[in-house]
């Protein structure tokens, strides 16, 4: 980003007030942002909204964040409402068929939520390039971008991406409300050992996620070298499960909701109709029955050209699992000696989440 384009005119009224100007990209060392010209089909079909979603003749603009704040009205709304997860279960796939409700935008892993979980995993550290003072001023300005939608009755949900659920209080609004994604750690831990994909997450994000633990917990106890394949995997279920009961308590019972999606799954289109009534959108049994009968429920979320299913998951799983057991043997057992050693690991483990 290389170009600052002063906002004028009509420009500053759109980007201030609807979500044709998407805020896609921050840049921390300019403190500048990336507005990307989006139209409702772009959000509608993107599985992550980051370059992956950007075509060469995208029409996009390099604002100063100071800029863009000071264009949004003074009554925008900050009603976003969230999915939160810990990657792999279903996320985009819940994302998807919540997103079949016109009254619900859905966006899935903005890409300028993980920037800001990286800079404010700096908060107050001599490298970190915002004053501790301005982390609230600024999320307060990132909800309101967040929550534009293309009517007045319609409501923004933004699937997270999962290593970013500490931010969630700091953007979550009173009334608002969270979808808390997960699975048991059996399922969990065979999900990622059954691909090289979620095998190379696993390997990619197992140094940051330990990073996080060990400061979740207040002490770093295990080393990323020491642990196995399988301990990792157990780490990363705990890491983002710690992350979420923290997130869960710190926007309050009342607004948060926790879903294993295995259990979805086992009935989808109820469960759709209890989550959409949760966000404040009310849908018949037909409707989420046609919803959840469509070609959503047998596609690949993340890559629609892919067929999935929910057989094909649980046949990946099991393959995964018999494959692999000696592997999620060692991953319980590692969670079984952090739950008697830590009492917030006891607490998801016992629970199940």
């Amino acid at each position: 980003m290389n170009v600052t384009t002063p906002l004028v005119g009509g420009d500053r009224e759109q980007a201030g007030a609807d979500s044709v100007w998407f805020p896609h990209a921050l840049d921390t060392i300019f403190d500048r942002v990336l507005l990307v010209r989006r139209t409702p089909a772009d959000l509608r079909t993107a599985s992550f909204l980051d370059d992956r979603s950007l075509q060469p003749g995208t029409e996009r603009k390099v604002v100063a964040w100071a800029e863009v704040a000071a264009a949004l009205p003074r009554d925008s709304r900050r009603d976003a409402q969230y999915i939160l997860h810990i990657s792999h279960v279903g996320s985009t796939l819940v994302s998807r068929l919540l997103g079949e409700i016109p009254d619900i935008l859905s966006l899935r892993e903005p890409a300028i939520l993980r920037t800001f979980h990286e800079v404010l995993t700096l908060l107050g550290r001599p490298e970190c390039p915002w004053a501790p003072e301005w982390a609230p001023a600024r999320l307060d300005t990132l909800s309101a971008l967040l929550s534009r939608t293309f009517h007045p009755r319609q409501r923004a949900l933004i699937k997270a991406t999962s290593f970013t659920s500490e931010l969630a209080p700091g953007l979550i609004s009173p009334g608002s409300r969270a979808l808390l994604l997960y699975a048991t750690p059996q399922r969990f831990v065979a999900g990622l050992l059954a691909g090289e994909g979620a095998r190379s997450d696993l390997h990619q994000l197992a140094g940051p996620r330990l990073a996080r633990l060990s400061r979740a917990l207040g002490e770093g106890p295990w080393t990323l070298w020491s642990l196995s394949e399988g301990e990792k995997a157990a780490m990363s279920w705990l890491c983002e499960m710690v992350a979420l009961k923290e997130a869960a308590r710190r926007i309050g019972a009342a607004d948060v909701r926790w879903l294993d999606f295995d259990s979805f799954l086992d009935d989808a289109a109820a469960q759709l109709v209890g989550l959409a009534s949760f966000l404040g959108h009310e849908i018949g049994a037909a409707e989420a029955e046609r919803i959840c009968r469509g070609p959503l429920m047998n596609r690949y979320s993340k890559g629609l050209e892919h067929a999935y299913s929910a057989q094909l998951r649980n046949d990946v799983l099991a393959s995964a699992a018999a494959r692999h057991r000696h592997e999620i043997g060692a991953a319980l057992a590692w969670l079984e000696e952090a739950a008697r050693r830590y009492p917030k690991a006891a607490e998801c483990l016992e629970s199940g989440k």
